[in-house]
Order: structure tokens, then sequence, then C-alpha cells
């Protein structure tokens, strides 16, 4: 039951971000709900205000969510997402956003701008627009030298499928989810695959509350 309701919930968050563009307020709702039920503080749960953390390369940066209990960052969360017609400029620009924010942010941890905390949880929640643009096999430009063989043959979902598992694998992200979503109705919400599942970053987020609970426990 509460799978299904976590679901219905994800659902009505997805077609709210895809169709106003920016409007995450339901996925943030939802992943503070999982932040609350795993034992973490309601009041030390923050989104829309007071979401500044110090950088390394830039003074401060915004979080879309982020969880600080007793002086220690606990969580981070970006929330983006993608909607046509130009998904080539913006996945570069994505990425490149993705990688700087974590690159950042563990440099800033290293200096120890967070006192001297334990590693945080960062997570990336992307949704995309499911759309046959996306799904279009997208052609290469091999100028010079060939390009990552994992990338040949592959569409825009392809790629951030891609860049949602190797953020994860390279440990610049603690979990990653890329949800995709139609704009028509009814609406339609998949993963490409159970890595990069919402049911999976639930997993890990509510891993890395209960941990963080037991020890100030």
């Amino acid at each position: 039951m509460k799978k299904q309701e976590e679901h219905g919930r994800l659902d009505a968050g997805s077609r709210g971000a895809v169709t106003g563009g920016t409007q995450m307020g339901a996925l943030e709702l939802l992943v503070a709900d999982i932040l609350a039920d795993a034992g973490l503080d309601r009041a030390d749960i923050r989104s829309r205000t007071a979401i500044e953390l110090p950088g390394y390369y830039r003074p401060e940066k915004k979080w879309d969510l982020l969880v600080v209990s007793q002086g220690q960052l606990v969580a981070a969360i970006e929330f983006k997402s993608q909607v046509g017609p130009s998904f080539g400029n913006n996945f570069n620009n994505r990425v490149e956003e993705a990688i700087g924010s974590a690159t950042d942010i563990w440099t800033a941890f290293r200096e120890g701008r967070f006192g001297d905390a334990p590693r945080p949880f960062l997570g990336y929640f992307f949704l995309l627009e499911d759309c046959p643009k996306v799904r279009t096999i997208v052609r290469n430009r091999e100028t010079y030298f060939p390009v990552d063989p994992v990338f040949q043959k592959t569409s825009y979902s392809d790629r951030y499928h891609i860049l949602c598992q190797r953020l994860v694998l390279e440990r610049l992200y603690d979990a990653a989810c890329l949800t995709l979503s139609t704009h028509a109705l009814p609406t339609t919400i998949s993963h490409p695959s159970n890595a990069v599942s919402f049911q999976r970053f639930a997993n890990e987020l509510k891993a890395a509350a209960v941990k963080f609970g037991d020890a100030k426990g």
C-alpha cells in the first residue's frame, strides 16, 4: 500500500513538473516525507528557503533540498527536469551542472566547510519528458576522436540513463533517479532500470537517514 501511495504521489509530482516546467514541489514533499518517516526531524528538512551551502570554487550554491541537523549536513539533493525541444543543448548543460555541483561540494567537504561531520548523502533526481524525440537515436560528431562506445546508437533518454549511472559509479552522488513522464494524459511514469528507479533512490535515502539517526541516538 505504501509503495502504491508513493508511486501515485510520484506520478502527480512528475506530471506537475513536466507540464509546469520547474514545479517540483510535489516531489520535494514526497522526499521530505520519506526522510521524516525514516526518523529525521521535519524541522531539519529544508527546501525553497535556507538552502545555501558553501562551495570551494564559489562562495555558495542553492540546493533544492537540504537536511541539516545539530550543525551537521546530513543530505543535499538536486531536483532537475527537462522538457523539449532543445534536448541536445540542455543535455550538455545538465551534465556540466551535475558534475560541477558535486565536485564543488565534495571539495568543500574535504576542506572542512561543513565542520567535522561525516560524509553526507548527495542525491540527484532528474525528471525527463517522455516523447519520441528523447527516444530517437542521436548521431555523434566524432570530428577528431571516437566517443566512448557506450554512447553509440543512443537516444537522449539513454544518455541521461548513462549519466545517472556513472554519477553514482564515480561516487559523485550516492543515489541518482531518472524518471520519464509523458506530457499527454494519461500520464505514464517509467524508469530505464532499477538502478535509477525512484524506489532505489528512496531506499538509499532512507538508509542514509536511518544511519544518521542511529549515530545521533
